[in-house]
This record gives C-alpha cells, structure tokens and sequence, in this order.
C-alpha cells in the first residue's frame, strides 16, 4: 500500500471511530482562550479544529496531534524550531500558540478562508499573467526563508495557502531543514527534485528550485510535470520506499524537461526559459537559489517592458522615410523649372520612378498572392485529397466535391486580403474541382488547355496529355466561361504528399485565384489631379486569342468594369504594333536580367491606347514588372507599367512650382523635427523613470535569529479551509505534516 493511501486510511479510521462514539464529535481537548467553532479535518497524525480567539476575536486553526504512537516528536520539535526563525513573514502562515503540554498536544495557526494553491488549481489552469505574481511572491518567501537558514523541502500548492487578498503565504514546514542540518527530508512526488529523492541526501537550496519550477508548471498546466497514470502506476508497484525513491530518481534524471508549458497561450519564451532551467534534472544546470530565480524573473520583466521602446525605435525610422520619401516625391515632381526642355527632362526623370515603383508595387502584389496560394496549397489535407483523386483517375464524389468546395470557401474568406473575380481549384487533369464563387456550368470541365493551368500560352480546347504548371505561374489574358470577362490568373501547383523521405512528389492539382481586367485595384488613384498623371498595367505576352500588348488595369477600364451588367462582354484595348515592340523589349531584357537596375523606358509623344478622355499628349515612362526571388519563368511577368503624365501639367509656371518648393518644404521639416522631437522624448522618459519597486523592499534582512517564545511567536504554519467548503473539509496542512510527504494520489489532499 502506498504511504498517501496509509494516511488516508489513517484519517478514515479516526472520524469513523469518533462518529461512531456515543459522545458528540467535539474536540479532543479544550485550549485555554479558544471557542471551538467547527471540526476542519483530520489527517494521519490528527485533528484540525477551526476556533475564535475570545480576546481578540480572530479565528484560528488548532492542530492536535493526537495519534501518539505514530509522531516523531523530536521531529515535531525542529519543525518549530524552523518556525521560529521565520517569526513574523508576511509570506509564511503565523504561528500564533503552541502547547506541548497539553494531552494531545497542539498548534494553533493563522487561519486563511480562501483555501490553498492546490484548491485554486482544482478549478483549472491559472492564466499567466495571475501565475506570475503568485510565483513571485513565493519566490520571494523561499528567499525570506533561505536568509534565515530555513530550507522548505516540500514546496507544492496544498502547501501555499493564499490570504484574504489571494496572496500566497507558505506552510506546511515539517520537511524543512536549516541550512547546516545533514538530515534528509522528503518531498511531494513530481515536486521534489530527483537528487532528493535518496534517504542519504543532503538539503540542497536547489531542491526549493526544482520545486518552484514545478509549481509554476502546475499553475499554467494544470498538473505537474511528469505526472501521468503510467508514472503513477510506476511508482505504485514499486515493493517499498527505497524503491520509489530509486525509481523516481531514476525516471526524471532519464527525462527531458517538460515542455508543455511553452504552448500555453501568454507563456513567452524568457518565462518559459525560467521554468524549464528550474527542472533541470542534473542540479548544476538550474538556478543555484531562489534569489537567482526572481532576478532572472525581473530580468524577463524588463525585457517585456522595453518592448514598447524596441518596437518604436524601429517603426520610428520607417515613418519617418515615409514622411521623406512621400515630401521627396512630391519635391521631385514640382522642382521643374524655366525651359521647356528641362521640365520635360525632370518630368522623365520622375515619371520613370514612379513607373519603377509602382512596378514594384504590382510585383509585391503580385507575389504576394502567390504566396498566399502556395501557403493554403500546403494543406496536407487538401494534398491527400487531391492526390486521391487524380490516382482514382476520375471526377470526385458528391461527398469529395462538397468537401472540396467548402476547404475552397474556407481558404477564401481566410484571406480576405486577395483581391480577386474568383478562386478556383483543378486536379491533375485539368478539371475544375471546385469555385468560389460557386459556378455550376464550370465545375467538372475540363480547362487543362488555359495557360493557368500549363503554362504554355494557351492551348486548343481537347489536346491530349496536357501536363500542369510545375511553379508559379501568371497567365496570359483569357475569356471567362462563367462571367464573359476578361481575367488573368495566379495560380500555383499543389504538390502531393510523399509516403516516404525517398519517394518522389508530383503535382496533384492547381490552385488559382482570377481578377478581372480593370479591377487592379493596387494602381488605382484617388487622386483629384488623376486625369492628368495615370498608371497603366499592359501584358506584352499573347492572349489567348494570340495578340499581344493587352491593356490589363487603366482608369477607362475601371470605370467600364464598374458599369459592366453580368454576362455582357468585356471590351479589348491593345497598344499599336510599334508599342508592342517596345513592350517586348523591357520584357525580354527583365527576363533575361531580373536583377539589373533598369531605367525602363520613356516616351515623350505618346498617345493613350483607349483615346476618349485620354486623347492628347502623354509623356510616358514604362518599367517591366520583375518578381525578384523567382524563376526567370515565372519572374518574369510580362507585364509593363505605364506611367503617364500629360505635357501640359508638366509645363506649369516656375513662380507656382516654387511656392509649392517653399510649402512642402516647411511642412516636411515641421513634421521630421516634431517626429524626432515626440519618439525621443517619450524615450528619454520611459528610460529616465524611477522603478517604482525596489529589491531592498521586497528582501529585508533580519535583524536577528532570535528564537522567539514558544508560547506566543508568530510562526509559519497555517491550516486553510478548501473555497466555498461550510462542513468538514480535509485540511491544506495536515497535522502530520511534520514526517516525510511521498504522495502519489492524483489529487493533492494533503
């Protein structure tokens, strides 16, 4: 039988001998002074009684010891002995009276209503935030009482009792040792430390580590580490006491520290760090002290408190090149002057850069959603959806369809963020799988010949053995079955799962998002001055119906797309043969040279393709659209961005260039300055602040080690009563406590 079911049998064994006596339960002995209210509990060594002070009207717990033949009273005797030293802690339960003359004799203790850390863990994991104080204030307990030469040695919730404040207070201090004792003392099993486990064992301050860091695991997890039926099954069947110490010492030293409080939501890795370094097994790897503990906890403290400072000094930098580059922009464009050459000239210049950056732009965009799309493709269900499809050779089941559809709906609302007509997926062969929107005249075809599909340009509807895209691929303009607009795809293989590290992969399907031309709504602006300085976005590759020079996304678009009535075909606008030839020019050179700085090219009597309000004169700058880390073949887009400003804007008078110089100017070195003004401020405050808290207030020394009477010292053992308990409830410290703890119950009762 093991030693938590001996005590508890013991207990059994007494309340049903006093129930079963003719006389009414009552309390062995009365104690001069003390009113008995209530009966708290019984342990294996005794009674708890729950009693008010008639001088002062404070209600007190009385412990009486009453099975004789079962105490080691010079054990009892030490434990107050250590209770001495700690007269008068604010984190230690008091003992307020002893009375060891008395037959039976009896402690009287503080009494604390809200129950013990293990009655608040019962009702679940406690949040981290709230597990972090009450960790620090035991922390600095242990720190009060290894000041004073008193090791705890038996550290667990049942053993914090928490105050009227919900402030933990230690207890229980029937294993502690002084500092110089050599005498073993045994903990709690899955509390105590593996090197304590050993009859021969010599008091160690990291013994009091080992157990802070199981408590703190036990706050955030619910339960100790390494507790779990087959440890406690484990330990169980061990034939003795040697022989659960040898296994438990054996079983933590042989285990890797737990790991399962990283994954509680709130735990950060310096908190995390600060538990597992506690559960070392080997003792010269932990904290060599609770002192070390809390400061590695202030430690952490600071850190998160500077994480404002570090997260400001880094976006201060990028507001303010954005403040810059935004004025430079805005500089750049007006700092035209006298000639008509040389604004020409500097409206190039500028036209230029903003055709490279908005190239830049549309490529981000660009790689982002297929990004996106080859991120959602990861799905490892989705994978081994597909891949069973395309082994069985055949269209899904309505049960697979339905499945298939609703991951489709699910991937799209997860990211909103993709702007785009439609999202569509295929398998191996080609057929459409699954939409979203949801098309029924779509679903189940065949589309292997669309170019987002093969990447080969766009094939004859029925060619045979048309293999799909192997990466990343945009497509060439195409003709919507479902909506007659004219779209361009991102779309993205879905690779399938290997069975083995060795066996190959193959694309199993082809994951796409559509967007119909006009509707880029990365180059659209908002801009009063619009007509007068355009973005343009063409497609130098050959459409499906083999023509080239596309014009994909412009103003004109726009305003057709938002005024287009469904199933109505969407007009084609396509730059003349000598643009064409221009277009394919950057492009070929992009392909060729991803990386190269180009300048792209500009035009100084250009005409806009779609005429209308756009008539007249244009000076043009056009820059080649490059996703920079990808393949020549999918990097290179294309696509081209057309910067375009009328010439009369560009040639407006000096006199008005230069008060705007003068207005942008002023405005952008007011804003820089109070920027700089406002961020170092704030940052010379919050460093400069006073700490509110100092170490020296929370960790008093003791002015001496006197031992204080027997009779009326405060001392540091206290008895709770489990929340919200009216009747008898089993005591947090139990009047046995003074012998060695080797509990295996799943539940602490204690």
């Amino acid at each position: 039988m093991s030693y938590d079911k001996t005590i508890s049998q013991n207990a059994d064994d007494l309340l049903r001998a006093r129930r079963q006596s003719s006389e009414r339960l009552r309390p062995p002995t009365e104690v001069p002074g003390y009113e008995f209210e209530r009966f708290l509990g019984a342990g294996a060594y005794g009674e708890v009684w729950v009693a008010v002070d008639r001088n002062t009207s404070r209600r007190t717990a009385i412990k009486f010891y009453i099975h004789r033949g079962g105490v080691d009273w010079s054990l009892l005797s030490r434990e107050v002995e250590k209770l001495a030293f700690l007269f008068a802690d604010r984190y230690v339960v008091q003992l307020i009276d002893v009375g060891w003359e008395a037959n039976p004799p009896y402690f009287v203790m503080e009494y604390l209503e809200n129950g013990s850390l293990a009655d608040r863990i019962q009702t679940g994991p406690i949040p981290p935030a709230e597990a972090v104080s009450l960790f620090r204030d035991v922390t600095i307990g242990l720190i009060h009482a290894h000041d004073k030469g008193v090791l705890h040695c038996d550290l667990k919730p049942a053993n914090i009792l928490l105050d009227q404040d919900g402030r933990p207070r230690l207890a229980d201090f029937g294993q502690s040792r002084l500092s110089h004792e050599q005498t073993p003392a045994l903990g709690t099993l899955f509390y105590m430390a593996p090197e304590q486990a050993d009859l021969g064992a010599v008091p160690d301050a990291r013994w009091d580590v080992y157990a802070l860091g199981a408590l703190f695991y036990c706050m955030l997890c619910g339960e100790p580490p390494h507790r779990s039926p087959d440890t406690l099954t484990m330990f169980e069947r061990a034939p003795d006491l040697p022989a659960k110490l040898t296994a438990y010492r054996k079983y933590l030293q042989a285990s890797p520290p737990p790991t399962r409080h990283r994954n509680v939501p709130g735990v950060d890795r310096d908190l995390a760090d600060i538990i597992t370094k506690c559960l070392q097994p080997n003792p010269n790897r932990r904290f060599p002290n609770p002192q070390a503990v809390l400061d590695a906890l202030e430690t952490r403290n600071q850190r998160r408190a500077r994480r404002p400072l570090l997260v400001l000094g880094a976006l201060g930098p990028a507001v303010l090149l954005a403040v810059l580059s935004w004025f430079a922009w805005s500089v750049y464009r007006t700092s035209v002057k006298e000639s008509d050459e040389a604004l020409t000239n500097r409206a190039v210049e500028t036209n230029l850069f903003a055709a490279q950056f908005v190239a830049e732009a549309v490529a981000g965009e660009i790689d982002r959603r297929w990004q996106t799309l080859e991120q959602e493709a990861t799905d490892r269900d989705l994978r081994e959806d597909l891949q069973r499809i395309s082994t069985a050779g055949q269209l899904p089941s309505a049960e697979e369809q339905r499945k298939l559809q609703t991951w489709i709906e699910q991937a799209a609302a997860r990211n909103p963020e993709v702007k785009g007509a439609s999202w569509t997926m295929m398998d191996a062969r080609g057929n459409q799988l699954a939409r979203v929107p949801y098309e029924a005249k779509t679903v189940g075809k065949n589309y292997a010949y669309r170019d987002y599909f093969n990447g080969k340009g766009g094939l004859p509807e029925g060619t045979p053995n048309i293999k799909p895209i192997e990466a990343a691929h945009l497509s060439n303009v195409f003709v919507s079955t479902a909506t007659q607009d004219r779209k361009v795809a991102f779309s993205v293989p879905v690779w399938s799962v290997p069975q083995s590290a060795d066996s190959p992969k193959s694309v199993v399907g082809v994951l796409s998002v559509t967007v119909a031309l006009g509707q880029f709504a990365e180059l659209r602006s908002d801009d009063a001055e619009a007509d007068t300085l355009i973005a343009a976005l063409v497609d130098a590759k050959p459409d499906s119906d083999n023509r080239s020079g596309a014009v994909l996304e412009h103003p004109q678009l726009a305003k057709l797309a938002a005024a287009k009535k469904p199933d109505d075909a969407f007009p084609a606008y396509y730059f003349d043969n000598s643009g064409i030839r221009r277009l394919k020019s950057l492009t070929d050179a992009a392909v060729h040279a991803p990386k190269s700085k180009s300048r792209g090219a500009h035009e100084l009597n250009y005409h806009d393709p779609l005429g209308g309000d756009y008539e007249g004169r244009w000076i043009a700058a056009m820059q080649p659209v490059v996703v920079d880390g990808r393949p020549a073949e999918s990097g290179g887009t294309g696509w081209v961005v057309v910067v375009q400003e009328r010439y009369e804007a560009a040639l407006r008078p000096a006199q008005q260039l230069g008060e705007k110089l003068w207005r942008y100017g002023v405005t952008a070195l007011g804003i820089v300055v109070l920027v700089i003004t406002a961020l170092w401020g704030f940052v010379m405050i919050v460093l400069n602040e006073a700490p509110r808290w100092k170490f020296a207030t929370l960790l008093p020394r003791s002015a001496g080690l006197g031992v204080p009477s027997m009779s009326g010292a405060s001392n540091s053992v206290g008895v709770s009563s489990p929340r919200n308990s009216p009747g008898p409830a089993t005591p947090a410290a139990s009047a046995g406590g003074a012998l060695p703890t080797l509990t295996m119950a799943r539940k602490e009762e204690e």
